[in-house]
């Protein structure tokens, strides 16, 4: 979830960063350009000022006194040194595009431009103030013109031709700074996200562990978010509350089934006492109270299986490392006499003789599950054939992996296995209550291993033992 919500976070951030910044870079660029853009207006100003009363050509194209020729002659000196100090081409030009003035003096009025529009917009007595933006990837020039009025009639354009890169350049240097300011804010924008995150997610990340803590058999297991939001840390204080109701309900189920498991033992042995006496008294041959004596054995044997379930639910685990090899040697020497009397071989392999399987396990639940699974793979392989014990390691997991050569499941059998009290319709004549392969399970997931089935070819079932090799996380 992490890795979706912050990115999530991120994106908007920087959505929000781009939205501001760059109208900001925008509104920069214009006033850097405005500033420019006020300067040859005034230049242009004083240049007009200079040039309204040069009359050096008239209505005739006639030369005047020398007056308006030293006038003259001061506008080109001006136009001269300004063009020389600042690289700016600056002119004078009649309403027919002849040069009054003009620095460099061969500087001519262009057919088509910019410039040229900035001058007939001049000649309608409008000064350009507002010139087209000038980024920094563009290399173009700036045009400003102001319109020379005499008696209220415009008779000259006084028109600049600037140079932008000194602007291109200042445009480009603030727009670093605006970069670096960004880039800054979006690096303490993630590590808030990060926090924030965090922040959010812990009340979600401590119940999920706790959810799987007791999805895996640890009931005790409960949350406690020291921070994160009100809303998630009463949502984990429910969760346990909810916890806690279906802890005590499930106690009170397996002290029920213990309790009556164990108060229906007594009167069914008195029971199963007086069919002996019965029996005694019978004439010879007959069958009924054989057949009653085998019901009530049959009967005990699942009240037997009921309490070892109940025991094997509400119990803790004592869980400890211990050599998984080993425990199956033991195991498999105690079973071998039993195969030995229905026939069936026996075999165990381990990686290497005397090799040690280091597990974390329970070892009295992991033998009892490891029993249970034997004594099932034993009932169900017919004489002559054998059961397989193999002990290996399998990534962060011991594992013991039975394989009898029965008859096997079908695939909608298999998924079946393991429920109490469930066993196959063609099983039904064979000995047995139905809670042995149940047991094992609750056992297994008591320390955090697990059970699982799968096909053996060519016939036949393979049941997987399997416990973590290293000590589970202790919950909180």
């Amino acid at each position: 979830m992490r890795s979706r919500l912050l990115p999530l976070l991120i994106v908007l951030m920087a959505g929000v960063l781009l939205a501001l910044g760059i109208p900001l870079a925008a509104s920069l660029a214009a006033a850097q350009q405005q500033r420019v853009v006020v300067d040859r207006i005034d230049d242009t100003t004083r240049f007009a000022a200079l040039a309204q009363f040069v009359t050096a050509r008239d209505e005739q194209k006639s030369v005047v006194d020398s007056v308006d020729g030293e006038r003259l002659h001061t506008l080109r000196t001006e136009l001269a040194r300004y063009q020389q100090l600042y690289g700016i081409g600056a002119g004078v030009f009649y309403r027919d595009s002849a040069p009054m003035a003009a620095a460099p003096k061969s500087w001519q009025l262009p057919a088509e431009g910019e410039l040229y529009d900035a001058y007939e917009s001049a000649l309608l007595g409008r000064r350009a103030h507002d010139p087209a933006q000038v980024w920094p990837w563009q290399h173009r020039r700036l045009a400003i013109a102001s319109p020379i009025v005499r008696d209220g009639d415009v008779v000259a354009v006084v028109v600049t031709d600037s140079p932008t890169g000194a602007l291109r350049s200042r445009i480009l240097h603030q727009w670093m700074l605006l970069a670096a300011g960004e880039l800054a804010a979006m690096v303490i924008a993630m590590l808030c996200a990060v926090r924030l995150t965090g922040w959010v997610l812990l009340p979600v990340a401590t119940l999920d562990r706790v959810a799987h803590d007791i999805a895996t058999g640890r009931m005790k297991s409960r949350g406690r978010a020291a921070s994160g939001p009100p809303e998630l840390r009463r949502l984990i204080q429910s969760f346990n509350e909810m916890a806690d109701n279906v802890e005590a309900v499930l106690d009170q189920q397996r002290a029920f089934v213990a309790d009556a498991s164990h108060q229906l033992r007594n009167p069914l042995s008195a029971l199963l006492l007086r069919i002996e006496l019965l029996g005694l008294e019978l004439p010879e041959g007959h069958t009924e109270a054989e057949s009653v004596k085998e019901e009530g054995h049959r009967l005990a044997q699942v009240l037997d299986d009921l309490l070892g379930l109940a025991l094997a639910e509400s119990s803790g685990s004592q869980l400890e490392a211990m050599d998984i090899a080993a425990m199956a040697r033991t195991r498999t020497a105690a079973w071998r006499p039993y195969a030995d009397r229905a026939g069936v071989g026996l075999d165990l392999r381990t990686p290497q003789d005397d090799a040690v399987v280091a597990g974390w396990a329970d070892p009295v639940a992991l033998s009892s599950a490891l029993d249970a699974v034997l004594d099932n793979a034993i009932k169900f392989t017919p004489a002559g054939k054998a059961v397989t014990v193999v002990v290996a390691v399998d990534g962060d997991s011991a594992t013991v992996v039975v394989a009898d050569s029965g008859p096997g499941l079908a695939d909608e059998e298999l998924c079946r296995i393991g429920d109490r009290f469930w066993r196959s319709a063609r099983h039904q004549n064979v000995q047995g209550s139905g809670l042995g392969l149940s047991i094992a399970k609750a056992l297994l997931s008591q320390g955090g291993g697990a059970i699982a089935y799968s096909h053996r070819d060519p016939s036949g079932l393979e049941v997987t033992l399997r416990v973590p090799r290293t000590a589970p996380a202790v919950a909180t």
